[in-house]
C-alpha cells in the first residue's frame, strides 16, 4: 500500500515524538528526585529507549519507513535510497517530533525537575552530555554507535532472513538499539540520533526551569554531526557490501 508525504510526515512525527516520550521518559525517572524510579539505574533507560524505538517501528515501520532520524534518512537519501525531495519534509517532521516528545516529559515530570537541584540530571533528561567532557570521545561514541545502529537496522530489515516476517524485523530494532544503550550508553548517553538531541536541547533552553543551568552548546554539534556522518557511511557499506 502507497501513502502520501503528508501521512507519512504524520507517521514520522508520532514515530519520533513517541521514542523521544518513552526514551527520555525513561531517563527522566531515573534521574529526577523524588520518582517511582529514582536511581533505578541504567537498565530502566536502556528498556525504555528499546521500548520507544521499537514501538514506532511496528506501528509505522510498513507506513513511512519509521525513519525517526535524520542520520538515517539523510544516509539513504546520499545513496540513492530515498528521494531528496522528501527529506526536508521528513527532517522537520522528526525535529517537531521530538520537540513535542521532549515537551511532554517535561509536563508530566514538572514537580520533579522542580524538584531537582542538579542541573546535570535535568539537561540529562533533554539531551546528551559527555561524562569526561570530552567532544573527541563523544564524537567517537556516537560515530561508532550510529553506524551499528542503522548499519544494522538495515541488515535486519533488508535482510532475506526477515523478507516475509518484517513485523519481527521491526520487532528486533527495539533489541537492538536496548543493547546499544546498554553497551555503549557510558560515555554520552546517547544520541545515536540528532533530533532525539538537538530539538530537546532547544527545548532545554528556551524553559524557565529551576535549577537547570546551561544547555551545552559547545557540545551540541557532537550528537548532531557524528550521528550525519556515521549515517551515511554505515548506508553506504550496507548497500555496496550486501544489496
Amino acid at each position: 500500500m502507497t501513502y502520501s508525504l503528508m501521512t507519512r510526515l504524520a507517521a514520522e512525527f508520532i514515530g519520533t515524538a513517541i521514542m523521544v516520550i518513552l526514551g527520555n521518559g525513561a531517563v527522566a525517572n531515573v534521574d529526577l528526585a523524588g520518582t517511582k524510579g529514582e536511581h533505578g539505574g541504567w537498565i530502566l533507560i536502556s528498556l525504555g529507549y528499546g521500548a520507544g524505538v521499537m514501538i514506532p517501528a511496528l506501528i509505522f515501520g510498513g507506513i513511512s519507513g519509521n525513519h525517526i532520524n535524520p542520520a538515517f534518512t539523510l544516509g539513504l537519501a546520499t545513496s540513492g535510497l530515498f528521494p531528496w525531495a522528501e527529506v526536508l519534509p521528513y527532517l522537520g517532521a522528526q525535529m517537531l517530533g521530538a520537540f513535542c516528545g521532549q515537551a511532554v516529559v517535561v509536563l508530566i515530570y514538572k514537580p520533579h525537575y522542580d524538584m531537582t537541584t542538579n542541573p546535570e540530571h535535568i539537561l540529562g533528561t533533554f539531551s546528551t552530555i559527555d561524562a569526561t567532557s570530552s567532544r573527541l570521545n563523544g564524537f567517537f561514541n556516537e560515530f561508532v554507535g550510529t553506524f551499528i545502529l542503522i548499519f544494522s537496522a538495515l541488515g535486519i530489515t533488508k535482510a532475506p532472513f526477515f523478507k516475509n516476517d518484517l513485523g519481527t524485523a521491526h520487532l528486533a530494532l527495539g533489541f537492538l538499539v536496548m543493547t546499544l544503550v546498554a553497551s555503549l550508553g557510558g560515555p554520552t548517553g546517547p544520541a545515536l540520533n540528532p533530533a532525539r538531541d538537538l530539538s530537546p536541547r532547544i527545548l532545554h533552553a528556551l524553559l524557565p526551569l529551576k535549577n537547570k543551568g546551561k544547555s551545552d552548546w559547545r557540545y551540541a554539534w557532537i550528537p548532531v554531526l557524528a550521528p550525519i556522518l556515521a549515517g551515511v557511511c554505515a548506508v553506504f557499506t550496507y548497500k555496496h557490501l550486501f544489496m
